[in-house]
């Protein structure tokens, strides 16, 4: 008998160790406002209007999250990626190359 209450009571203990060790999920819908902003202390304000709110949050270098609130309440959330930067520096250096060519063609005066 002893046994027997001994394995229910840990077994009742690690399905309430499950569920405080669960993974806190930082954002979903419905959630108010105030928990998103203690749960994600980076958010910043994107946009503001008078019934709507958008927080801007990265989620890591390359993608962003953006969570729209209308009256207190997340309603939305959005996932944008930043513009990559490598086409520009690559035009950048296309036209160092061609700057390195054309002085070299240059006739010596």
């Amino acid at each position: 008998m002893m046994i027997k209450a001994l394995g229910t009571l840990s077994i009742v203990f690690l399905f309430g160790a499950c569920a405080v060790f669960q993974p806190r999920i930082p954002y979903q819908l419905g959630m108010s406002e105030s928990k998103f902003l203690r749960q994600n202390r980076e958010a910043v304000i994107s946009q503001l209007n008078e019934q709507k709110k958008v927080y801007r949050l990265s989620s890591d270098e390359r993608f962003y999250i953006l969570a729209t609130f209308e009256n207190g309440q997340l309603v939305s959330l959005e996932e944008k990626e930043l513009r990559p930067q490598w086409p520009r520096q690559r035009m950048m250096e296309e036209n160092n190359i061609y700057e390195d060519n054309s002085e070299q063609r240059q006739p010596n005066r």
